[in-house]
């Protein structure tokens, strides 16, 4: 990883705000001052609602004040224009982001702002339906039943080839980044964030011998619905974007640019594992009755 140091005075810094929320809209002003501080100019682009001067184009950063949620919708922004993330959480999890504003420090983005940071690469997913529409999602992808009391089967193709036919609620195609997501707690694998792989797991499949499947990020994945469904819905980072009529299908593949997330330093992702997941963490404190 190389350290890249971000150009002062002349340099923009884009701010997104989960501005719902009333502790997120109170932390973003306290960001803003910091920034400004720091040399840089601002500009807001909440769900693409622009309050500044300037373009989230001409950004060299793009910083998120929210939850998980707030930076996976900035992730639509700034991936394609390839600017760096960073999230400050005031969520409840925090697992994506940065810096966490409830313990009240910001010393992570003033030391990014002035010093400059680590920048890290995370694989995405883009789903292309029949209808010619394309939706992004740095987690997770999944085609659910809808519409219907009885499970709907549904085909699953890798690269062509038909991989299962199986009844089920649904299908989620993750990235290593939506492992320990929604992918999860669907009974998934955990894939560390530098794998080249995405995951596959049937939801509630109405079967004994379903298990989830991990296959290269360079494999094109279908998902269709089956005949005798009513219709299926399409949802990209936990938001629906599309209905699915029946045999209709929906390729998933690697987003064609990584999404870049700036840090303070490298990641320790076990460690961040045992913190938010409490992954291997005992039951009992030590000592503990």
């Amino acid at each position: 990883m190389t350290r890249t140091v971000l150009p002062r005075k002349a340099g923009t810094v884009a701010l997104y705000v989960s501005i719902e929320r009333e502790h997120a809209r109170g932390v973003a002003q306290h960001v803003t001052e910091t920034i400004r501080e720091a040399g840089f100019s601002v500009v807001r682009c909440d769900e693409g609602r622009r309050e500044a001067d300037g373009s989230i184009d001409e950004a060299v950063l793009l910083v998120t004040v929210g939850g998980d949620g707030t930076l996976l919708r900035a992730a639509q922004l700034a991936a394609p224009r390839r600017i760096p993330l960073f999230g400050i959480n005031t969520g409840r999890l925090g697992f994506l982001t940065e810096a966490d504003a409830r313990t009240k420090d910001l010393s992570r983005l003033t030391r990014i702002l002035r010093d400059g940071f680590v920048e890290e690469e995370r694989t995405a997913l883009v789903a292309r339906t029949p209808r010619g529409r394309e939706h992004f999602a740095l987690n997770d992808i999944v085609l659910r039943r809808s519409g219907t009391a009885h499970m709907t089967p549904f085909g699953l193709y890798v690269d062509e080839k038909e991989a299962a036919h199986v009844p089920a609620d649904g299908i989620a195609v993750a990235t290593p980044t939506g492992s320990t997501a929604y992918f999860l707690s669907a009974g998934g694998p955990i894939l560390a964030p530098d794998v080249a792989a995405f995951g596959i797991v049937a939801l509630l499949p109405h079967t004994l011998f379903s298990r989830p499947l991990v296959v290269r990020d360079t494999s094109v994945v279908e998902l269709v619905c089956d005949s005798e469904s009513e219709h299926a819905t399409l949802e990209a980072d936990g938001q629906f974007v599309e209905d699915l009529a029946p045999t209709e299908r929906v390729a998933v593949a690697r987003y064609p640019f990584s999404v870049r997330f700036a840090r303070h330093a490298p990641l320790n992702f076990f460690a961040l594992l045992e913190v938010k997941l409490r992954w291997n963490a005992p039951i009992k404190e030590p000592g503990g009755g």
